[in-house]
């Protein structure tokens, strides 16, 4: 009898080590495509949002005007960049958080495309905005990594052709 109990409480041991190795592995970030949609990798995605906890606006030393330039100029990249591609992003509507290393870099796009988006194949917009983030530079460095989450709609306006607030 205590043989048996004492087998039951190995199995159940290696069952847990098992269950919690696996688990370690299922939510890494190191094996995460640099471009998902929006409730595809809910783990991972929690992770990015912990480890780019600096946001675009206190990289933009805590000035709007600058950080929605930032943003603005990043998304203009993007639909000068799908143009090139032969991809019409024009009528797209995204909900987007964007994840930068340190260096400027783009590591990681999530998005979703919003309920009142063009109707398209959205597996090119991931292939898009994939081969756009190999090739963009950010002019922005930082001490550590940083993130900004928004929408856009495209195309995209900017305040140099609308003209200045009043």
């Amino acid at each position: 009898m205590r043989s048996i109990k004492f087998s039951l409480l190995i199995i159940l041991l290696f069952t847990v080590l098992f269950e919690a190795n696996a688990q370690s592995k299922k939510g890494t970030l190191a094996t995460l495509e640099s471009v998902f949609f929006v409730g595809e990798h809910e783990q991972e995605y929690e992770k990015l949002v912990v480890n780019y906890k600096t946001l675009l606006f206190t990289v933009a030393d805590n000035d709007m005007n600058l950080a929605f330039d930032e943003w603005t100029n990043l998304m203009k990249d993007i639909e000068a960049f799908s143009t090139k591609s032969n991809i019409d992003i024009k009528g797209v509507k995204v909900w987007i958080n964007v994840f930068w290393s340190s260096n400027g870099n783009i590591d990681y796009i999530v998005f979703h495309p919003k309920p009142d988006s063009k109707n398209m194949d959205y597996e090119a917009v991931r292939s898009c905005f994939a081969n756009f983030i190999k090739t963009y530079q950010s002019p922005l460095k930082y001490s550590s990594k940083f993130s900004h989450y928004g929408s856009a709609n495209f195309p995209i306006f900017s305040r140099s052709l609308i003209g200045p607030e009043k």
